[in-house]
């Protein structure tokens, strides 16, 4: 599989014969890369996709749903672990987060055809593959054993939120391989809408403000993806949801959860997310210490309604700024629908 590098921004003026979004590439690799990008989800969105992560990349304030960033803060990460190590506590934190298990969330719904009783769908999020590849290892194996109809990822594929992604696509690799049937993603704030050519290499079906119908003895079910909510603020659940009938059974992938009332109100069945982390570091009873998220708290993690609307926000199998965990164990997810 080729892993192209990232693009650069090129501060150039436009008489310099350089591309208005101030984006071009530093190869062949990177211009065929691009030139699949535009082929597959169009020229326009393509380059404005681009064109915004170029802009906002690694910005600690503004930008986004929330103002504060601290993914983005790349300074605090080394002085965090620093003092997570200075009180003895690093490394338990370490083994928590390596220490992945299977949750299981059972979905009831009476618009759900009755052929689609008992499907499973096996939810993996913010999986940060390239920061702890003992923890994908466990989850490579942990999937390897396990019986679903589908799987889908929620995003956040990368470890920082900017920069080279061929250590992401790498460690991503051995858990592709223990996963069977169909696999649909959707992009997070820390990846690039360059990495969805290597993904779909990999097998992955990305839905990139987009939907797919999963058909079973002659039902059907919708299932939409969309772009990132909650940083690039590149979401567009109308356009995603625009050819699925109102009156058909829909799933929504979206990395965040921020994006509830949008996707309550436009009639999806069900929402499965991540991004929260249920906190990562969390005080005794897993009481998240921040969130970095708009949302209400019961939506942190787990199972939650918001009017018709049945959700679920995975805490995620991966680790952001520092790998460690405390008071919140990483999780797979099996959802199993039921007509009810």
């Amino acid at each position: 599989m080729r892993r192209p590098q990232s693009v650069r921004k090129i501060a150039q003026s436009p008489s310099a014969g350089v591309d208005p979004l101030n984006v071009v590439p530093e190869s062949s690799a990177d211009a065929q890369l691009i030139s699949a990008l535009e082929r597959r989800l169009g020229r326009v969105y393509s380059r404005q996709r681009l064109g915004i992560e170029r802009e906002h990349e690694a910005r600690i304030f503004g930008q986004g749903i929330n103002f504060f960033h601290p993914e983005n803060w790349y300074a605090s990460h080394s002085l965090i672990a620093a003092l997570l190590k200075a009180s003895g506590l690093y490394w338990r934190g370490q083994r928590n987060a390596e220490s992945v298990r299977i949750k299981r969330n059972r979905i009831e719904s009476a618009r759900l055809p009755s052929a689609f009783h008992g499907f499973q769908i096996l939810h993996l999020s913010d999986l940060h593959a390239d920061t702890n590849e003992r923890a994908m290892a466990n989850v490579a194996e942990l999937v390897s054993g396990l019986t679903y109809d589908v799987c889908v990822l929620t995003g956040d594929y990368r470890g920082q939120t900017s920069g080279p992604y061929d250590k992401s696509l790498r460690c991503l690799e051995p858990v592709r391989r223990n996963l069977r049937g169909n696999i649909y993603g959707v992009l997070g704030n820390h990846d690039s809408i360059m990495m969805v050519p290597g993904m779909e290499e990999l097998g992955i079906r990305m839905l990139i403000n987009e939907a797919v119908r999963l058909d079973r003895d002659g039902a059907r079910i919708h299932m939409v993806g969309i772009d990132d909510a909650h940083y690039f603020r590149v979401d567009n659940i109308e356009k995603a949801a625009n050819d699925v009938p109102a009156d058909e059974f829909s799933i929504l992938l979206s990395h965040t959860p921020e994006v509830y009332r949008q996707a309550a109100h436009a009639d999806f069945d069900v929402m499965l997310t991540g991004h929260t982390h249920g906190g990562q570091i969390c005080l005794p009873g897993s009481i998240p210490i921040t969130l970095d998220s708009v949302l209400p708290r019961y939506m942190a993690s787990g199972a939650w309604r918001y009017r018709k609307m049945q959700g679920y926000t995975s805490v995620g199998a991966g680790t952001s700024i520092v790998p460690v965990r405390f008071n919140c164990f990483p999780e797979i997810t099996l959802h199993e629908l039921n007509v009810g």
